[in-house]
């Protein structure tokens, strides 16, 4: 068996996408890409390809989506959205997040394709394959932007880090990481009724 069985895909440039040359990646070029069922995002101008997701991030993910939509849309707080969903967020910045949040105050965002901007709340649900990635470019792509709130989960811990944006930085601090009977503390949604665990059940 060679070594290449026992490593994992992850998130990686997609150097081999000559539409464009790497660092100027603009979202009319992202758009313009043929469907081929891949994700794509860009970050700083450079595509990325994610592998494709596994049972137990899809079902976190679908947690995640049916929980805050309860408590969001169908309260009318806001708009909750799940991936595969474009997020423009300027300056050759395009993401997916795997779950986000759109507030009333800010549904002018919404385009019929695409959020202009930056959501109020993004759920990333780390694996093996996108941790580093969610943890470094994307994290600091979201502060870059102003998302107020970040969750990072991670589905085989079954936990929840809950970051929240800095008022005079652009940098995210950490309020805890969460398991079990947690309730998270969020600042966008607030009082949400939800135990960690079931996010993951």
């Amino acid at each position: 068996m060679s070594i290449n069985s026992y490593v994992l895909p992850v998130v990686e440039r997609a150097d081999w996408l000559n539409s464009q040359v790497q660092g100027h990646w603009t979202y009319a070029d992202y758009f313009a890409l043929p469907q081929d069922d891949n994700r794509y995002e860009v970050l700083e101008g450079i595509i990325y390809m994610s592998p494709a997701p596994n049972f137990a991030h899809q079902d976190a993910t679908g947690g995640f989506y049916s929980y805050l939509r309860t408590y969001v849309k169908l309260t009318g707080l806001g708009q909750v959205i799940i991936a595969p969903f474009d997020v423009d967020l300027g300056s050759g910045y395009v993401v997916q997040p795997d779950v986000l949040v759109v507030l009333k105050a800010n549904e002018y965002k919404l385009e019929p394709g695409k959020l202009v901007g930056a959501p109020d709340l993004v759920v990333e649900v780390a694996s093996p394959a996108t941790a580093g990635y969610d943890r470094t470019k994307k994290q600091e792509a979201y502060a870059r932007a102003g998302v107020p709130e970040y969750w990072i989960a991670d589905a085989a811990a079954r936990t929840v880090e809950l970051l929240t944006l800095e008022q005079t930085t652009t940098t995210y601090r950490s309020l805890g990481v969460f398991f079990g009977k947690a309730i998270l503390p969020s600042q966008i949604v607030p009082q949400l009724p939800v135990e960690v665990a079931q996010f993951f059940s």
